[in-house]
């Protein structure tokens, strides 16, 4: 991949960096010259990313996070600005599922997914956003432009429209939409820009088994070109909203999903 956008002088926190599009999200930063800092709870994994992205020149920096204990997100960041330096761009991709129907979900199973993918997100985007904040107000007060900052919470084409047996996903990643809309009204003042993706059918190491069932190709053949999409398809939008070009993009919900939120 070439480098038409550049992040040279960035630094990007990205969480669930161990695996799926967290790991893509971690590696076109990197390649597009931002020093990225790799979280999760797998940091055996995030070592092994880190690893590649040195082998390809790049910088990365690993720390630990649980997205559901707010002590664990404060360290992180905390963590991360010791390591890296100033967070400019928050890549806030944590995310979990189960697949059962409502009637099925346990007070366990709801906790599981709200608390990851709906509270996480947002101590998470709060606690780098005080950072950001910060530094925006110092700028003020010495009459100089404050540094663009970004956050690009990543929904889901579940959270514009509901799919069967992931319901609570899909309240889950609605909410994120809805946050990253408050997000973009209260913070944009202090030149942060706060946008989310919704990204639709990707296949990755996770889901690719189920997708070369039976059930996943009867699946596939309902969606509107009758196929799925590849990690690399978000590159152009994660670096889009990762870029100071995009700055008069705040409170955009963009759907990458091949045109699935449209039929």
């Amino acid at each position: 991949m070439t480098k038409e956008i550049a992040l040279d002088g960035k630094v990007a926190l990205i969480t669930g960096a161990s695996s799926g599009l967290g790991n893509r999200f971690a590696k076109t930063l990197a390649q597009a010259g931002a020093k990225v800092v790799l979280a999760s709870r797998r940091t055996e994994r995030l070592k092994e990313l880190r690893a590649e992205i040195e082998a390809e020149g790049g910088q990365a920096h690993v720390v630990a996070l649980d997205v559901t204990d707010t002590t664990s997100i404060a360290a992180c960041v905390a963590h991360a600005e010791t390591e890296a330096g100033a967070i400019d761009i928050l890549i806030n991709n944590s995310g979990v599922s189960t697949t059962q129907k409502l009637l099925e979900v346990t007070p366990e199973d709801y906790d599981f997914i709200l608390d990851t993918n709906t509270r996480g997100a947002f101590f998470v985007a709060q606690e780098v956003a005080k950072r950001m904040i910060l530094r925006a107000k110092g700028a003020q007060t010495r009459n100089e432009p404050a540094r663009q900052a970004r956050i690009i919470n990543i929904a889901s084409v579940a959270g514009l429209r509901v799919l069967a047996q992931i319901g609570v996903y899909c309240m889950s990643k609605a909410a994120v939409i809805q946050m990253t809309k408050a997000q973009a009204l209260e913070w944009g003042k202090f030149n942060i820009n706060v946008n989310a993706i919704c990204p639709g059918y990707i296949s990755t190491e996770i889901n690719q088994e189920h997708f070369n069932s039976e059930a996943g190709k009867k699946l596939v053949q309902l969606l509107p070109r009758k196929r799925v999409g590849k990690p690399e398809d978000l590159d152009g939008i994660i670096l889009l909203l990762a870029h100071d070009s995009s700055q008069f993009m705040n409170g955009a919900v963009i759907a990458v999903d091949d045109g699935m939120s449209v039929t």
